[in-house]
């Protein structure tokens, strides 16, 4: 019998049994472009008095937790934190890391997937390329803020001057500047580029002062078929060409530690091992983040379902799994090497006064993670992975933190060991830095379209049911 294709929305609306299962996934589950656009467009204009609260309070927080006390370490000085010798990287560059591992989130989510062509990725690609922006935004800070006299960042800029100065570029502070300014440039105009047709779409159906700053923002965005063409021939150049950025950067943040003469951090293991980190703290955040939507923005249900809950799960699994191999390869590696001084350090993060941190972090990225995550009810369960995912990102902060004040405590000499202890600045600054996170999060909410439309329709478009007998079966053909 000869196979009969038909389009998916002509099949699918029918009151049959077989397609209850396909109507449960977003692809197979289409509507018409113009109720896609209402529904996107609600949940920008739509706002409660509970979302202007949440602004208000977060912008409190950023100008008294963040900016306020910013300015108070600068008038004062450094010295008013806890960080002591030997540990003079504490909670700022703790926080470092933890913000350039979440905003690996939006790379690996969106371009590598892209260039995978996974389908379930179509609806949240921009909530993760937003959060590796503001990630990256995060992030930027605490260089500043560790820098103490913050006057004086544009040395590290090499430029030409009238004294013959030139940055040591063997500093990791260089490193990093030229690390984040690659990435955040790349970055944002990753998340410009799919962005064009949606603010396009906005500034056809708003007035005011929305229809202005779209109309600005769309670049005269005609959805010509030569502007398609273009449109994603780039996407594809990025896609290919951010997939090394990503790795490089946390590669040289790896190499901030792994270039030390430190006892636990010399090793040729940190570049990949942090990579692990930060997709496994990403993704968990990108989950976090979708699970929030979901049941904050109007219309979100009908676009993140828990088959995109549940894809970007098996992801965490995967990358906890591989994160506990690089994590005890690491320890192996240096146990075997001998050293009476880093023996005496792993043993110390294990037995020592911090024990617990590191206990934590073990049973937060590896025993929660695989007791839950292997069942697929658990998997689609929103408020269930919620919980897991925050788990996890506490857990790799104190990863983070576990491999650099912890260690840098007790080293060669036994008279130079000291215990960290964060003061109230240090808590306060990395607060502020959630909070500003959160904030920036919440305004683009309300401001730009938090799904690609056109993404969602093109796959929509692209599925089909061929019915071979009685049987439906799915298939998804290629859109030029």
């Amino acid at each position: 019998m000869a196979a009969e294709v038909k389009p998916i929305a002509n099949t699918l609306h029918t009151p049959s049994e077989e397609h209850e299962e396909l109507r449960e996934q977003l692809m197979f589950d289409p509507r018409p472009r113009e109720e896609l656009n209402r529904m996107v467009l609600d949940s920008m204009t739509h706002t409660t008095p509970r979302y202007w609260t949440a602004v208000g309070v977060l912008t409190v927080l950023v100008l008294t937790l963040l900016l306020g006390m910013w300015g108070y370490l600068i008038f004062t000085g450094i010295g008013i934190s806890g960080e002591r010798r030997p540990n003079y990287w504490g909670i700022f560059i703790v926080t470092f890391v933890f913000w350039i591992g979440i905003s690996h989130a939006g790379t690996f989510v969106s371009a590598i997937l892209r260039v995978f062509k996974a389908e379930f990725r179509r609806p949240f690609t921009r909530a993760a390329e937003l959060m590796t922006t503001f990630g990256l935004a995060a992030g930027a800070l605490w260089p500043l803020i560790h820098l103490g006299r913050v006057w004086v960042f544009y040395w590290m800029i090499p430029y030409p001057n009238a004294r013959w100065l030139w940055p040591n570029f063997r500093s990791p502070l260089v490193w990093d500047l030229l690390a984040i300014t690659t990435y955040l440039l790349s970055s944002t105009i990753y998340l410009f580029l799919p962005l064009l047709p949606d603010l396009a779409m906005a500034r056809d159906r708003t007035t005011g002062w929305r229809h202005a700053i779209y109309r600005a923002l769309a670049l005269g965005w005609r959805g010509t078929e030569a502007e398609w063409a273009r449109l994603r021939k780039a996407i594809s150049i990025f896609a290919f060409a951010i997939i090394p950025v990503m790795f490089s950067v946390h590669t040289i943040v790896s190499w901030d530690f792994a270039m030390g003469m430190v006892g636990g951090w010399n090793s040729t293991i940190f570049g990949p091992y942090f990579i692990i980190g930060a997709i496994l703290s990403g993704v968990s955040a990108v989950i976090t983040i979708l699970v929030v939507l979901r049941a904050t923005l109007k219309n979100m249900t009908y676009f993140i379902r828990p088959e995109h809950i549940d894809a970007l799960g098996k992801l965490v699994l995967v990358f906890s799994m591989a994160w506990a191999y690089f994590f005890f390869n690491d320890y192996l590696v240096q146990w075997y090497g001998g050293h009476d001084v880093v023996r005496a350090l792993l043993s110390f993060h294990a037995s020592g006064p911090d024990a617990w941190i590191w206990y934590c972090m073990l049973l937060f990225n590896i025993v929660i993670p695989w007791l839950t995550l292997w069942n697929k009810k658990l998997r689609r369960t929103p408020w269930v992975m919620l919980v897991v995912t925050l788990l996890i990102n506490v857990g790799m902060y104190f990863e983070r933190y576990t491999i650099i004040p912890l260690t840098l405590g007790h080293q060669r000499m036994p008279f130079d060991w000291g215990e960290y202890s964060p003061r109230f600045p240090e808590i306060s600054l990395a607060l502020g830095s959630l909070c500003l996170f959160m904030l920036l999060y919440l305004l683009a909410s309300r401001l730009i379209p938090m799904v690609p439309v056109w993404e969602v329709r093109e796959g929509q478009e692209a599925h089909l049911v061929r019915k071979v007998g009685k049987t439906v079966v799915p298939t998804v053909s290629e859109l030029d």
